[in-house]
């Protein structure tokens, strides 16, 4: 994770950008870990820092602060925010809470937590919202690898694999060249209002058209975060397949048998994340393939289904008809 130069570059800039919001103010570092972004709002003027970190990992988070001089700024605090006391509202809070698939193992809860219990009114929260997308996908290292090992047909055991995948999403990197249509919306979430209960259950059902002939493999799922910004544009930490890889990569939901798309064809599918019982961190996700002839398409489907077709011709007579003559 820390290694992750495209994480670390993003969460740098957005506090370096915001350093005339975070000068001479305190600051809330929910889940410090290292404590790096603890060090980084020390370096933006920030007047306290108070950096709360569960796990053993506080001691260590103790050793850098300590190591770049800001033992008078930052101070360590061994606790699950839930259960930490400050003597004070914070102006600012920053965290790296998100998980794989955006939720997954993320700390969404703990920084709505910080946010109901110790920031001001019209406070910071960096990053301050998150959008969760997928998009239909090829997985040709679950698929077409298997079809030919050194001349040996695997087909069979990929199967397998498959199978066993579709109940569990793969993170790993994905390249652009293998989505196969424009991404869609899953969940967007403003850390400024969101709560608990809105990340419980989310649902999503789409028609998506393939931009191009291909193998229908999997859904593949990223996301973006968005940071405040007063003076500049926001900056986006993405882990987008056409983005610098980041340690969250990405995460696919791999089908049991693959389905070949044509270019402009329908790919119609409902996905849904649902916490566990269990562990309110992890999350269950399921996609079931619907059939695009049986759902709702959007108004302006660019398919190659008749009805969409005639649909858009209409839209698209009524247009003109509407421009001034």
């Amino acid at each position: 994770m820390l290694k992750d130069s495209a994480r670390n570059r993003a969460y740098r800039q957005a506090i370096f950008d915001n350093a005339d919001q975070i000068r001479g103010r305190t600051v809330l570092d929910v889940g410090a870990g290292t404590g790096i972004l603890s060090v980084l709002c020390a370096q933006a003027g920030a007047a306290k820092v108070y950096a709360v970190e569960a796990s053993s990992v506080w001691r260590l988070a103790q050793e850098v602060i300590s190591e770049n001089r800001f033992d008078n700024v930052v101070e360590v605090i061994n606790s699950r925010i839930e259960d930490a006391i400050l003597p004070e509202k914070v102006d600012v809070i920053v965290s790296e809470w998100m998980g794989f698939h955006l939720l997954h193992e993320g700390m969404l809860d703990s920084v709505i937590a910080a946010r109901d219990k110790f920031l001001k009114p019209g406070g910071l929260i960096f990053p301050e919202s998150a959008t969760l997308y997928s998009a239909p996908c090829c997985v040709p290292g679950m698929f077409d690898f298997w079809d030919d090992l050194e001349g040996v047909s695997m087909r069979s055991f990929g199967e397998k694999l498959r199978s066993e995948a579709s109940h569990k999403p793969v993170t790993a990197p994905v390249s652009p060249d293998d989505l196969l249509a424009d991404p869609e919306v899953v969940t967007w979430i403003d850390l400024r209002e969101a709560t608990p209960q809105d990340a419980d259950s989310i649902k999503m059902q789409h028609v998506a058209v393939a931009n191009k002939a291909g193998k229908y493999q999997g859904i593949c799922l990223w996301f973006t975060c968005t940071f405040p910004s007063y003076s500049t544009e926001p900056v986006a930490l993405s882990t987008a397949p056409d983005e610098p890889e980041t340690h969250w990569k990405q995460t696919t939901i791999v089908l049991p048998t693959e389905v070949p798309v044509e270019e402009k064809a329908p790919i119609a599918y409902e996905l849904s994340l649902t916490r566990t019982s269990e562990n309110s961190r992890r999350y269950n996700i399921e996609v079931t393939m619907l059939d695009p002839e049986e759902v709702q398409h959007p108004e302006y489907c660019g398919c190659h289904m008749t009805k969409c077709i005639l649909v858009r011709a209409m839209l698209d007579r009524y247009e003109m008809e509407s421009l001034p003559k």
